[in-house]
């Protein structure tokens, strides 16, 4: 007798997990993503509760002809859908596999693919360790992880990739892998930062910090004072250490209930710093930027565990529109050029520069495809699209404002925060061909859909 072929309905059958197809009850939650502003119209939607059922959609897949797309949180969807139509997709959800373990002997974490960085800080916590955590809570410790990882600790402890010590993943063939530096060092190093080209992630296991508390907070001043701000903090940031990483950011905050009531409906220039020196050298670095008379200051010692809320990123899925590019470096012209942009960019929720080097620089440490960047600063700019035509004004505004620090950009581009279709050699450099030559032994068929390929 010999078993009935496989279809999309049918896969169901063999999973613990569910399937969704279109018009399917469930359907529209299943597909939609964090950033519900991203309309994802994949062939089907797999919502995997272990790793059985990981093999089970993969070897379904290259049955049917089909792809695989894998999708955690949703926070960065928008790329995957910029790169062409998802019918041909099948869209993986890890958002069931959420274990957290702590080994505190070994200081290490093993994730599960669906696993949010506030799990896993509030489960290493207690131990009196801390992971290189998103500015969000919510955010996926996977796909995070897999773009390079950039945290509130990053000037001195580099990207989050560089602390894995293993991967565990689904590969073309259905095999489920354990990998790391010696049993299979070209697809640990692909893994590091080639995002999701190369098999389901349904584990990492990352190397933990002992930290437990750090100095961190925000400055704001009235938004009339960006034009001094600015370019204060552009000079400051040439004064402080690796342990000081910060961000500027030009905010116009809507007068909604999810933003604290202080800063409801207002517009502010702010500086946000986490320091991880004591108390006095930390007030002292300060001193400059408190000199400027901010009207808020929230600067304290505070639990590692609170970190998370300093970025002041929303709770709840919201829709957004925006993007991210890399920039060599800021001279005084550019410092003005993005403060007159952002200035006349309203719809904008969020323009921010976040301050790079130290740790982050090229060569300081020996990681994967993204072990480092070749850039000083960062741009990203956010803004709330409740409708398409709204999405369509926030990206034309983010357009602008990447566009007025052209001369700045960097040669090569970073996943995590780059929201729109890039140019793969743009995105991986001088580590493309590389990549190219592990997705071919690993993936020879092309199964596996990436938020950025390297096709």
């Amino acid at each position: 007798m010999t078993a009935s072929p496989i279809t999309l309905t049918s896969l169901a059958d063999q999973l613990t997990g569910e399937v969704f197809l279109p018009g399917d009850p469930g359907w529209d939650q299943a597909r939609t993503p964090w950033n519900v502003a991203v309309d994802q119209h994949p062939a089907a939607v797999v919502l995997v509760e272990g790793v059985r059922d990981v093999v089970a959609t993969v070897e379904a897949a290259r049955t049917l002809g089909l792809r695989v797309a894998v999708q955690g949180t949703g926070h960065n969807a928008a790329p995957l859908g910029a790169n062409g139509s998802l019918a041909d997709t099948i869209l993986l959800r890890t958002t069931r596999l959420r274990d957290v373990t702590i080994d505190p002997a070994t200081g290490t974490a093993r994730a599960e693919a669906g696993a949010l960085w506030g799990e896993v800080t509030a489960a290493a916590a207690p131990h009196g360790l801390a992971a290189l955590a998103g500015s969000s809570p919510d955010v996926g410790v996977a796909g995070y992880t897999l773009g390079g990882g950039l945290s509130w600790l990053a000037r001195a402890h580099g990207l989050a990739a560089n602390h894995v010590r293993a991967i565990e993943l689904v590969t073309a063939d259905g095999t489920h892998r354990r990998v790391d530096a010696a049993t299979d060092p070209d697809l640990f190093w692909a893994l590091r930062g080639g995002g999701g080209n190369f098999g389901v992630v349904t584990a990492i296991e990352f190397g933990l910090l002992p930290i437990t508390d750090l100095f961190a907070g925000a400055l704001l001043w009235p938004v009339e004072r960006a034009a001094v701000v600015v370019p204060a903090w552009r000079q400051w940031v040439e004064t402080v250490p690796e342990e000081v990483t910060s961000v500027v950011r030009v905010l116009n905050l809507p007068p909604l209930p999810l933003i604290p009531e202080p800063l409801r409906g207002r517009s502010f220039v702010a500086v946000e710093a986490a320091i991880l020196l004591d108390d006095a050298a930390a007030t002292g670095l300060l001193t400059p930027l408190r000199a400027l008379g901010p009207a808020m200051d929230t600067f304290h010692r505070t639990p590692i565990t609170e970190l998370a809320q300093l970025h002041m990123d929303p709770p709840e899925p919201v829709p957004a529109a925006g993007d991210g590019v890399l920039l060599a470096d800021l001279d005084d012209a550019a410092v003005r050029r993005f403060v007159d942009v952002t200035a006349a960019e309203p719809a904008l929720l969020s323009s921010e520069l976040r301050h790079l080097g130290g740790a982050l620089a090229p060569g300081r440490a020996a990681g994967g495809a993204v072990s480092g960047l070749d850039a000083r600063f960062l741009l990203f700019t956010v803004g709330i699209a409740p409708s398409p035509e709204a999405g369509a004004a926030v990206a034309a505004a983010a357009g602008r404002v990447k566009g007025a620090l052209a001369p700045q950009h960097a040669a090569t581009q970073f996943a995590n925060f780059r929201e729109s279709r890039c140019d793969p050699a743009e995105m991986y450099g001088q580590a493309l061909e590389r990549l190219r030559a592990v997705r071919s032994r690993i993936d020879p068929e092309g199964l596996f859909r990436g938020h950025h390929p390297v096709d």
